[in-house]
């Protein structure tokens, strides 16, 4: 999955706020909680009428996501996806309707990026030491190629009348984590609708969504930073109603060479991601959004561009390994000290 660095920042007081609509009714407030969640840091920002109604929806989204982390995360023993991958080769698994439409989706998602995005990229041998050091050199040839035998997305069975999911070869693996988070927060946003949240933004750990406006009747502003300097912002967005994903690429890995590899690794061949530091997904769907990162980062630059010119309603910024910047046909930024982009 791709690392989610504090690349995006919420910009609250920052950035000076975004003229909107003059605000009406009653008076509206701020209220903000965190929380460690999938091994990640989530931040949720609710405008409410009041301290009460701000705290419990609060809470109540933060709960939302941590019930999702315990039903289909990789590393907690009673989930449905360890014990999808435990009986891996031996039978099929029933699960919850939740987790079979998930794992579901996701397979579409295989199939429109032609393998770019695949949850069983789990099932891959460990071979590489993703350690911010100069390695001697990549792995044999041979043991990249056999590395990535089990992996398939096609190979996963799903019975839609037992909800059932079944891994075929023994030692395969799934790991939902490229679109947990974003399905996280989806799940999340729709428990605030219920209690009547008209306005927010979830951070988790860089996939963002917001909707409605901030207290002040502003849109949200949210800022991308440069790699080089996170603390730093090169450019931002005004957005309301819509997802800001952020991937980074530079925290995990090695260099062979002066070649830095990146800790995605590229299904098809076994190989690290190469020619990309950082990618920013904008669409209105975070679930879609959180896994269309990573498709970007296993396709490349020009290759993960052409992807996203492709579809509707989904824009992107990237940041080459070369520090380019480059931007969909529709991208539309701000830039700080003069900063520029290139839409190829």
């Amino acid at each position: 999955m791709p690392a989610k660095p504090l690349l995006i920042l919420l910009l609250l007081g920052l950035l000076s706020a975004v003229p909107g609509r003059a605000q009406t009714g009653a008076p509206r407030h701020t209220f903000t909680r965190s929380a460690h969640l999938m091994g990640s840091h989530f931040t949720f920002t609710v405008v409410a009428e009041n301290d009460s109604a701000g705290q419990r929806a609060l809470r109540a989204g933060l709960l939302e996501v941590r019930r999702i982390d315990r039903l289909m995360s990789f590393w907690d023993s009673t989930s449905e996806v360890v014990r999808i991958n435990r009986l891996a080769g031996v039978r099929p698994v029933a699960v919850s309707q939740e987790t079979f439409d998930l794992i579901n989706r996701t397979l579409r998602l295989s199939q429109l990026s032609d393998g770019a995005f695949d949850i069983t990229f789990a099932s891959a041998d460990k071979l590489y030491k993703f350690d911010r050091q100069a390695h001697a050199s990549l792995p044999d040839s041979a043991a990249v190629r056999a590395s990535v035998r089990r992996i398939g997305w096609q190979k996963i069975k799903l019975d839609a009348a037992q909800h059932t999911v079944f891994l075929p070869e023994k030692g395969m693996r799934v790991n939902l984590a490229g679109i947990l988070q974003g399905y996280g927060l989806r799940r999340a946003k729709q428990v605030l609708d219920k209690m009547g949240i008209k306005g927010g933004l979830m951070n988790g750990s860089g996939d963002i969504y917001c909707w409605g406006r901030q207290a002040d009747g502003s849109l949200w502003r949210v800022a991308i930073g440069d790699p080089d300097h996170p603390r730093s912002v090169a450019a931002w967005i005004d957005v309301t109603d819509v997802a800001v994903v952020t991937a980074g690429n530079y925290e995990q890995y090695f260099t062979v060479g002066g070649q830095v590899y990146g800790h995605i690794i590229n299904p098809h061949t076994g190989y690290p991601s190469v020619g990309l530091r950082s990618v920013t997904i904008i669409c209105p769907d975070v679930e879609l959004a959180d896994g269309l990162d990573e498709v970007v980062f296993v396709k490349g630059p020009t290759a993960g561009l052409a992807f996203i010119n492709g579809l509707q309603h989904v824009d992107c910024t990237l940041i080459t390994d070369d520090n380019r910047t480059l931007v969909s046909k529709g991208m539309q930024l701000n830039y700080y000290h003069g900063s520029t982009a290139t839409r190829p």
